[in-house]
């Protein structure tokens, strides 16, 4: 099995499941999840992890998110996208200075309503369900943070921007909102992901390349391996006497830690715990000290 991060470049066309699934084939595992969904119609970086480090899904998906997307003003659609059906269309009478100003508004922490046409689910229902069944629902605001948004070009009424973004933001629903701000309506033409967390687009490979370098042997090269995630980190390098403890996840009091790891413990420190095994020095997992209980305790493990 195969443990580490692979970055695809992901293709128009294809819904993140889509990926897992393709990789599954490829790779010849189950073992796989991905960290972060992207519309069909997106393109870019989305990060997959692979075996072992599927226990990563959940922590990657909370990085920073950068995004190049395109809009056009004048227009609303029930998806807020190009695709959707054309709800109305509207006389574009701003100037660039207006849009600008508009867009530099958005900038900081806002809270954004989710798209009805999206996975969230509601009362165990994903929206998306409702929203093709012709129904739509109350849907409770989400606070996410926009760090940056830089104008590229502006050749009204088209739009195209970088936006630097927390988790849980909706790019489309973004220039929805800069349109309704501009009192003229907009929807997303078009959407790649640039970067996610420290994986970027000139890491990622298409899934044609991963089945290419698969069957020659060679993927293995683009690998990532899972502790590199964790590389400023503090390493604690296991010794034989504590084995045991930490390949059965336990936690470590700190009378029992080596007097070097004992004297970096503060609250909240993290460490990344190598072990021997076998002769080869193996990641095994990420700790933290928690002073309340005076002890390093597992975050998360990443035994094969």
């Amino acid at each position: 099995m195969i443990n580490g991060i692979i970055v695809i470049n992901k293709e128009a066309g294809f819904t993140s499941f889509d990926v897992v699934a393709k990789l599954r084939g490829i790779l010849k595992q189950k073992k796989i999840g991905h960290t972060g969904t992207l519309d069909p119609d997106a393109v870019g970086v989305l990060p997959v992890c692979l075996g072992s480090a599927t226990k990563l899904c959940d922590m990657l998906t909370d990085k920073k998110k950068e995004y190049i997307a395109e809009f056009v003003l004048g227009k609303t659609t029930d998806t807020q996208d190009i695709s959707g059906k054309v709800l109305t269309e509207s006389k574009v009478t701003c100037n660039e200075e207006q849009v600008r100003r508009a867009i530099a508004g958005f900038v900081g922490n806002i809270q954004q309503i989710p798209p009805m046409h999206s996975a969230i689910k509601v009362n165990g229902k994903r929206l998306y369900e409702l929203a093709r069944a012709g129904k739509e629902v109350e849907r409770k605001p989400r606070e996410i943070t926009l760090y940056e948004i830089e104008v590229l070009s502006l050749q009204l009424p088209y739009v195209k921007m970088r936006v630097l973004c927390s988790k849980g933001t909706y790019i489309r629903t973004l220039c929805h909102d800069i349109g309704q701000k501009l009192d003229c309506g907009a929807v997303m033409t078009k959407l790649e992901r640039t970067k996610s967390g420290e994986f970027t687009k000139e890491m990622a490979l298409s899934l044609s390349q991963a089945e290419e370098l698969s069957q020659n042997g060679k993927l293995e090269d683009y690998i990532i391996p899972v502790d590199r995630v964790f590389e400023n980190t503090d390493i604690f390098d296991v010794p034989d006497r504590l084995l045991k403890k930490v390949l059965n996840g336990n936690a470590f009091s700190l009378r029992e830690l080596p007097g070097q790891i004992r004297n970096k413990c503060r609250e909240g420190e993290n460490f990344r715990l190598y072990a021997k095994i076998e002769g080869k020095r193996k990641f095994l997992a990420l700790y933290e000290y928690q002073s309340d209980k005076q002890a390093l305790v597992p975050v998360k493990m990443f035994l094969d």
